[in-house]
């Protein structure tokens, strides 16, 4: 049996009003959707969500498929005939 214990934040009451609409919506409230974070936290060990400052523009994301469909390479010549294709 798990022992309850309550937490204190602060918000913006606006945030605080737009997130209760939201959750009332999906049919939770405030407490069950916090928990729910926590535990997501807890089971990825960090942020249940990407937290970045940029999100990678199409030239870098066509090199990242470029690179899981053509990569690893054994070697770096394996590597050179590949870019010379």
């Amino acid at each position: 049996m798990s022992t309850k214990t309550s937490m204190t934040i602060r918000t913006d009451s606006e945030v605080k009003l737009q997130a209760q609409h939201l959750f009332a919506n999906l049919g939770m409230d405030m407490s069950t959707a916090i928990n729910l974070f926590l535990r997501q936290a807890i089971k990825h060990q960090g942020l249940p969500f990407d937290v970045n400052l940029h999100k990678p523009n199409a030239i870098t994301m066509r090199a990242i498929s470029d690179k899981e469909m053509n990569g690893p390479f054994d070697s770096v010549s394996d590597l050179m005939s590949s870019l010379d294709a």
